[in-house]
């Protein structure tokens, strides 16, 4: 009977798992290989004798060295960081104040204001940028980061709203009403009860709002001109990738350092990330 158990526990659990892990390390895998792989070893065609595709015999750093020697590499993480910092900033203030009011305060038509929000959301941006070109046209910060620290929020502000407004409703109100017939103002009841429970719910929000201001492309794209101020995604496809010469170990370096600010704020607050994703609050 537990031999029975055990083996049924490898074939629904363990291998499932396993297939699921490969899977999702396998790209980052391929990045590392391809990375540290020779031109002359890169190129090799499939049927050569000495072809290896998931390994490498002489490592190398030359991709990164060109990557960071030869390309606006630093600069383009720069900015990434800067304009992913603030509009992730602006949006998470946006989304937890209208969260809260969505969440909390009664008036007519909240339900239905909360699902418009989100339905904001889910239009494409490939609709967005056309009226949002001849805003920053107007406004002549074409080619700046503000233009995506202004239009970034159009995405991220929705989204980040609709999270925090299930978050919050998933806290007692009870909690808040002590506080009010204690004396407290509404505002100090939001600030000093409500909003350390919602610290993985704020957090879980802040952190998808960073990924996808860090992984944005298309506003990135259009918006933005000149190699120094561009950002990493659009930096890095449109300087390695010139006609149709694709320079691939540079390509999967940038790929590699550009995916490493993300996955340390994930590592750092994964905690409180699933926390805020299920919605649970401890007392």
């Amino acid at each position: 009977m537990i031999e029975g158990a055990r083996w049924r526990k490898w074939l629904w659990f363990y291998l499932p798992l396993g297939a699921f892990i490969l899977a999702l390390l396998f790209p980052f895998y391929w990045m590392v290989v391809t990375t540290v792989r020779p031109d002359g070893e890169l190129y090799r065609p499939w049927n050569h004798p000495l072809y290896s595709p998931f390994w490498t015999s002489n490592p190398t750093f030359e991709h990164v060295k060109d990557l960071l020697q030869e390309t606006l590499f630093n600069t383009w993480m720069l900015n990434t960081m800067f304009i992913a910092l603030v509009a992730t900033l602006i949006s998470l203030f946006c989304g937890v104040i209208a969260g809260y009011a969505l969440a909390r305060l009664t008036f007519r038509w909240a339900g239905v204001l909360g699902t418009a929000i989100f339905v904001t959301y889910l239009v494409p941006q490939t609709l967005l940028f056309i009226p949002l070109a001849e805003i920053i046209r107007d406004y002549r910060i074409g080619d700046t980061p503000w233009a995506l620290i202004l239009t970034y929020p159009t995405f991220l502000i929705p989204f980040c709203t609709w999270l925090m407004m299930g978050y919050f409703k998933a806290i007692p109100r009870e909690l808040e009403e002590c506080a009010r017939i204690d004396g407290a103002a509404r505002w100090q009841a939001m600030v000093y009860i409500i909003f350390p429970i919602a610290v993985p719910g704020i957090l879980s929000a802040g952190i998808f709002a960073f990924t996808l201001s860090w992984n944005e492309f298309i506003y990135a794209l259009v918006f933005l001109s000149s190699p120094e101020q561009k950002t990493v995604p659009v930096g890095v496809t449109s300087e390695l990738i010139r006609g149709d010469v694709f320079f691939w170990g540079s390509l999967m370096a940038g790929a590699l350092i550009g995916s490493i600010p993300v996955a340390i704020v994930y590592s750092f607050f994964v905690e409180h990330y699933v926390a805020g994703m299920t919605g649970s609050v401890k007392g």
